[in-house]
């Protein structure tokens, strides 16, 4: 079984990284939510418990556990709960449509299904059409849904009497985590991390932003994104301390900052703007921020040094990444967060990969290219996923030649910097989150009067990019553009759905293989900027 060493300890299952932290450092504290403070040993014990529920359940080796809700301390425990038998834990966007929930509990078939109390009803519901799902168990309040566990109760009495399961982490390369991101096709993909997938990044993250034990970080993106649930296990590595918040409110992380003397912050662009704008902003004290970390999505040049300005002395970081890599693959690092000097002409690069991670660039036939030389960005490490679940055929052509295609467009400087230049395929980045065109035009060609339609990010001041649809109409037909939004929103979460629709009577724009040309219909939004990255 392969090992991990991390702050000079070694692991081989994500299992141990709780387990050292509980021995560790027992009495320090872990993870605080809602003004309620836990350790790592109350943790450790909690998560026991929890895995000895889910196998009294009938949880085992390789069955998937799915969680609905907002970020809690119930989902921080879930990051290692189902990992202490070997099961799959799956973090769902709580944002979803109802057929969009439908389809992923359809495809992963939760035996177990955790539900926050305010989405109780829904997890009903979604037991009734997947008869996958043998129990639903609801947390963060009461229910009045019918034949539901309640999680506090049942962990309460597994404690008192003491009675623990068995446990045993599996395989290095045993999936531990299952995310659902948008898919090319118009189906979302399930993306298999495994133990030794997030061991790597662990270590990865821990020493290349030059992290300290008994840190206090702050969490406030959506833990169904890995990006924030990466740091659960970097906080188990440095027996540091989660402050948890529900949901992003600027005010609300400015104040928690000031408050819990937080070290480390993640945020995705949107949230960097929010903050810098705030009115209150100069009125919190920030001092005790050590380390900004920006990624999800491109930070621009002008966002970029209005940060540095903002936090100064506070070392900052950009990265590169996404669920299939675990999911760092490249970090620019803190020196080169400067807007003067000879480091000030990296700041517009995403910087070079940690030591486990290997980036080429390569042309249409992977046939790797000169430095200088725009082409797909392709890497390779242990920390990329163990493959997309259930979909074989997917897997082989995104890993082909041992390689992972990212599908981002690129180039490498001669000192191995990756600077990007957009996308290799149409994917939209609206305020950090993924949106593939295909989905939303999926259900638009639905609409009775939609005949054609062609979905592409526009600029946006604060998501970076927005949705847009152009749309060709049925002769005779008759819709307005609320009417299509509001269609879309009957059918996909509300931030995959267009901002703005445009009309179009002449022929789409098309390829010499028929392909709509969306590079044509992008040109006049992009009008003036070298890039998206500007």
């Amino acid at each position: 079984m392969s090992e991990t060493v991390i702050c000079g300890n070694t692991f081989s299952d994500i299992a141990e990284l709780l387990h050292e932290a509980a021995r560790g450092a027992p009495d320090a504290p872990a993870v605080s939510f809602n003004g309620e403070t836990r350790t790592w040993a109350d943790v450790e014990t909690r998560c026991r418990a929890a895995a000895t529920l889910l196998k009294r359940l009938g949880v085992g080796q390789g069955d998937r556990v799915a969680l609905l809700g907002l970020n809690s301390d119930v989902c921080f425990e879930s990051y290692f709960s189902p990992a202490l038998i070997g099961a799959i834990f799956v973090p769902l966007n709580y944002r979803l449509a109802a057929r969009e929930l439908r389809e992923c509990l359809d495809d992963c078939a939760p035996r177990v299904l955790l539900a926050e109390a305010e989405f109780a009803a829904v997890a009903k519901a979604m037991q009734e059409q997947c008869p996958g799902i043998r129990h639903v168990i609801v947390f963060g309040g009461e229910s009045a849904e019918p034949d539901v566990l309640d999680y506090e109760s049942s962990l309460a009495e597994i404690i008192a009497a003491g009675s623990y399961a068995e446990t045993s982490g599996g395989g290095g390369d045993d999936p531990i985590l299952l995310f659902y991101t948008g898919g090319t096709t118009g189906k979302s993909k399930g993306v298999m991390l495994s133990n030794r997938n997030m061991l790597s990044n662990t270590a990865c993250a821990v020493a290349d932003y030059r992290m300290d034990p008994g840190w206090n970080f702050i969490i406030l993106g959506p833990l169904f994104h890995l990006a924030a649930g990466a740091r659960i296990f970097s906080c188990a590595a440095l027996y540091a301390h989660a402050v948890v918040m529900s949901r992003f409110d600027a005010g609300e992380v400015l104040g928690t900052i000031e408050r819990y003397r937080i070290d480390s912050a993640t945020f995705v662009p949107t949230m960097v703007q929010m903050l810098l704008d705030h009115p209150e902003y100069s009125n919190y004290d920030l001092s005790c921020l050590k380390i900004v970390t920006c990624g999800a999505a491109p930070l621009s040049l002008a966002l970029q040094r209005r940060l540095l300005r903002a936090l100064p002395g506070v070392r900052q970081y950009q990265t590169y990444g996404m669920t299939e890599a675990s999911p760092i693959l490249t970090i620019l690092d803190s020196v080169y967060h400067v807007t003067d000097g000879p480091l000030a002409a990296k700041l517009g690069s995403v910087g070079r990969p940690p030591a486990h991670v290997e980036i080429r660039v390569v042309d249409a036939n992977d046939n790797e290219l000169p430095s200088n030389t725009v082409g797909e960005v392709l890497a390779r490490g242990p920390n990329i996923m163990v493959g997309y679940w259930r979909q074989p055929e997917l897997t082989a052509e995104a890993m082909r030649g041992g390689w992972y295609h990212t599908g981002d467009a690129g180039y490498l400087d001669e000192e191995g910097f990756l600077f990007l230049e957009g996308r290799v395929k149409d994917m939209i980045v609206s305020g950090g989150e993924n949106v593939y065109p295909i989905e939303v035009e999926n259900v638009l060609t639905e609409h009775p009067a939609v005949r054609e339609c062609a979905v592409i990010g526009i600029p946006h001041k604060i998501w970076g990019e927005a949705v847009h649809a152009v749309v060709i109409l049925e002769v005779d037909a008759g819709v307005h553009e609320e009417e299509l939004i509001g269609y879309c929103k009957e059918n996909l979460a509300s931030y995959k759905c267009p901002v703005s629709v445009s009309f179009r009577s002449e022929p789409m724009p098309l390829s010499s293989v028929n392909k709509v040309l969306k590079t044509e219909l992008r040109k006049p939004y992009w009008e003036g900027r070298q890039s998206q990255l500007v």
